[in-house]
């Protein structure tokens, strides 16, 4: 009965990060611009891949009995790097930019972090 449930648990887990990694492809080839073209693969497809190899770790510990560090070093990693490379990755975008009008919208009455208000926009 207890390998019927992991192997349910561990099924779950493949098809949401499928799921998780079709809705980051799609997001990233529908959205309007860079910067949200950016935001999602970097979290969705994170998830996707974060669940996929959860659920190999998880093949390991029940079905195995053995834990298998390299799939939970990889999720950390993952988890730990992708949303700073996403961040690196918008900064540089951002100061690419030449004219600040070429800039998305930050919204209503503000600027981008990264813009300096006291020297002209930059």
């Amino acid at each position: 009965m207890m390998q019927i449930v992991a192997e349910l648990v561990i099924a779950a887990l493949l098809v949401l990060g499928g799921v998780f990694g079709l809705i980051g492809s799609y997001g990233l080839l529908r959205l309007k611009d860079t910067f949200q073209r950016l935001h999602a693969p970097t979290k969705a497809s994170t998830l996707g891949v974060g669940a996929a190899l959860i659920a190999s770790a998880l093949q390991s510990i029940f079905l195995q009995g053995d834990l298998s560090w390299h799939e939970v070093l990889i999720t950390l990693f993952i988890f730990l790097t992708a949303p700073l490379t996403a961040i690196y990755l918008a900064k540089t975008l951002l100061h690419r930019h030449i004219d600040p009008a070429t800039l998305p919208s930050a919204g209503e009455g503000k600027v981008w972090a990264a813009q300096d208000v006291k020297n002209d926009g930059w």
